[in-house]
Order: C-alpha cells, then sequence, then structure tokens
C-alpha cells in the first residue's frame, strides 16, 4: 500500500510523504503508483520549476519514498500559490483512495 502522510502547521500545508508500492499491479504496470509518481511530479515541477521555490524533494526508490517539504519564510503570494497547489494534490489522493481504498491511503500529520 501506498500512504501518503501530509505534514501540517495548522492549516498550512508543509509537506508529505508517499512511502511504498500500491500493490495494485506489477511495477510498470500499476495505474495507482503511476497517478501519485505523476500528481507528485507535477507538484514538485510547478513549485521548483515555475515558481522557483526551492522546495526540498529526496526521492529513494530502494524505499519507496518521496519527500516533499516547503522552504520555510515563504511571501504572502508564493504562499498563496503553494497552498492551493497541496491541497489539490491532497483532495486528487483522497479521491484516488476512494476508488482504490486497499492500495492508497492519504492520511494527516
Amino acid at each position: 500500500m501506498t500512504t501518503v502522510t501530509f505534514h501540517m502547521e495548522g492549516e498550512r500545508i508543509c509537506g508529505f510523504d508517499a512511502r511504498g508500492h500500491s500493490g495494485y499491479a506489477e511495477a510498470g504496470s500499476d495505474v495507482v503508483c503511476a497517478a501519485v509518481t505523476s500528481a507528485v511530479r507535477l507538484v514538485d515541477a510547478t513549485v521548483n520549476d515555475v515558481l522557483g521555490l526551492a522546495a526540498s524533494v529526496k526521492v529513494d526508490e530502494e524505499e519507496a519514498l518521496i519527500s516533499f517539504r516547503l522552504p520555510g519564510g515563504l511571501s504572502a503570494a508564493a504562499e498563496d500559490c503553494c497552498q492551493p497547489l497541496l491541497t489539490g494534490l491532497m483532495v486528487y489522493l483522497a479521491q484516488l483512495h476512494d476508488e482504490y481504498p486497499a492500495h492508497i491511503e492519504v492520511l494527516e500529520g
């Protein structure tokens, strides 16, 4: 199962960890893992490459882990861009959980 834990500071999402393989299908054919990976990469590309905010992203393929953290001290404008993006990711992954409840879990921590 893939577990995605969103890290909160009050109402602010400051990052997330996506851990584990969904087990829906074999590697290369697993639509749940592909959906999670694609969504996480979109957030990474938007925050780091489009907005230029230098979020921390760590990938450990052996541990099946992607860790994402926003940098501290973001401007109000940067927060106004990042928070809806991260909230959208949380909603999307929760909807994916509704479709595949045995393969993905979404938590707030």
